[in-house]
């Protein structure tokens, strides 16, 4: 049984070597994800020309995805971190304004004073240091401590329950988009996200390079809950953006939310990301932490599409053993079922009821095999969505961008076919290519599902093959 929850990784100092991309590939990883946070521009050019040629050397439909920075608030350089204690007073000025108590630092976004209310908490560093505003004034905020921490350079900032006026892409971004166009990117994720104007905002941007991306929306904060559905109808892929996301909601809440997030995407058929801290440990140790295996079991048994790992394997000391991890932990958890979303997708339109009729069927014949015969990966995407339970989930397309798009999808294992000018050829072409593959057998039931048109098969059609 092969394993269905894909895997993401982050690249970086502890993964750029082009040898240990290859290793990153043979171990089960699907996407390699380049967080433009960190990323320089030249750098992040190479690691993209190392997947792929890794990627091409193994024959491997491998995705790339450049995670943009987003309009995230952060504190400015200091000379040394401030140590802070409880009941401390810490001030948050713009740029332009000058010092007025000693523990003071400038912030990136002088809209900061025009949104923020006296009394709100503001957290840094995600999570690590909580402060109440206690005075705001047009150019400054000033703080209280609540929890005692170390405060450094470039600190991330949160404001829980806030409704921050941020544009959806930055100049920075923009600049970054450009270079992920320049890159071929599988996929673009937008960060913050807050509403369905972000991601339509994102996908013009993107068009209008005349990129081929897809877009990830990362859910992080109160307000893009509350715009959830809209978001997810506007959107290719949703992640589940842990980090920010458990500053912004009660930490017991995030549980619940996640669990709500993967079973909404499902319902309204789009593809869903686990992300943050599903290995933290392992940035120094060897083995994961029994939490850490069950908040990874937990995740492929909500049937996510792929889980996410960032700096356990962009600076950590383990990148390969985290790998390992995830595909023991989700092989393992796969063999007992699944919470079973799938069941309660919305079908909309004909496409989707197809879909759902070939997965029943496929289902009730044994070792059946399913077969997707599509051109821009739309019924393919439906289709996984359905969670077939068959061992072998195919899809064929012409395209070798679809294909690598295809590899962030749950349980599908995409083949590049050009397809022929009759659908009987097409079909006894895909059937060589498992056969040769090792991946059928004569005598194997196909259940084969596909909306592209030719004489002798119609959009949205089905048909039970034997191999």
């Amino acid at each position: 049984m092969s394993r269905r929850t894909k895997i993401i990784i982050t690249l970086g100092p502890a993964t750029e070597a082009e040898e240990t991309i290859g290793q990153l590939i043979d171990l089960g990883t699907n996407v390699f994800r380049l967080n433009m946070s960190h990323a320089k521009h030249e750098w992040a050019r190479e690691m993209a020309r190392r997947v792929r040629r890794a990627a091409a050397e193994r024959a491997k439909h491998v995705a790339v995805l450049f995670d943009l920075t987003g309009p995230s608030i952060r504190t400015g350089d200091l000379d040394k971190p401030y140590e802070l204690k409880i009941g401390d007073m810490v001030e948050f000025r713009k740029s332009t304004a000058a010092p007025s108590i000693p523990l003071t630092t400038t912030v990136n976004y002088d809209g900061l004073m025009d949104d923020v209310a006296e009394g709100r908490t503001l957290v840094v560093d995600n999570g690590t240091m909580l402060m109440e505003i206690k005075v705001r004034y047009d150019d400054r905020i000033i703080c209280e401590v609540k929890t005692a921490g170390k405060m450094g350079s470039r600190r991330h900032i949160n404001l829980p329950g806030t409704r921050l006026n941020l544009p959806a892409l930055t100049e920075k971004d923009r600049s970054d988009l450009a270079l992920a166009v320049e890159c071929d990117a599988d996929y673009i994720a937008g960060s913050f996200v807050r509403d369905a104007a972000h991601v339509r905002e994102l996908r013009e941007a993107v068009e209008a390079l005349e990129g081929g991306a897809q877009i990830v929306s990362k859910i992080e904060d109160q307000e893009a809950i509350r715009n959830i559905d809209a978001i997810i109808q506007s959107t290719d892929v949703i992640m589940v953006a842990r980090g920010d996301l458990g500053t912004e909601v009660d930490f017991e809440e995030l549980p619940i939310l996640q669990r709500r997030l993967v079973k909404r995407c499902h319902e309204l058929g789009k593809r869903v990301i686990v992300a943050t801290q599903l290995l933290e440990s392992m940035i120094q140790n060897p083995t994961p932490t029994r939490a850490e295996v069950t908040d990874v079991a937990n995740a492929a048994y909500e049937e996510a599409d792929a889980l996410m790992l960032s700096g356990e394997t962009s600076v950590g000391l383990h990148p390969l053993r985290c790998v390992e991890a995830l595909v023991k932990i989700s092989n393992r958890i796969e063999r007992t079922g699944g919470l079973g979303f799938g069941q309660c997708v919305l079908l909309r339109d004909e496409r989707q009821k197809a879909a759902r009729a070939a997965v029943t069927l496929v289902d009730s014949l044994p070792d059946a095999r399913l077969i997707v015969l599509t051109r821009r990966g739309v019924m393919a995407n439906h289709t996984a969505m359905l969670r077939p339970r068959t061992n072998g989930f195919y899809a064929f397309t012409p395209k070798d961008r679809v294909c690598r798009q295809l590899a962030l999808t749950r349980n599908i294992e995409a083949f590049k076919l050009p397809f022929a000018s009759t659908i009987d050829e097409t079909i006894q072409r895909a059937i060589e290519t498992l056969r040769q593959a090792d991946l059928v057998k004569t005598g194997t039931p196909l259940v084969i599902v596909s909306d592209i048109l030719s004489d002798h098969f119609a959009a949205n059609s089905i048909l039970l093959h034997h191999a």
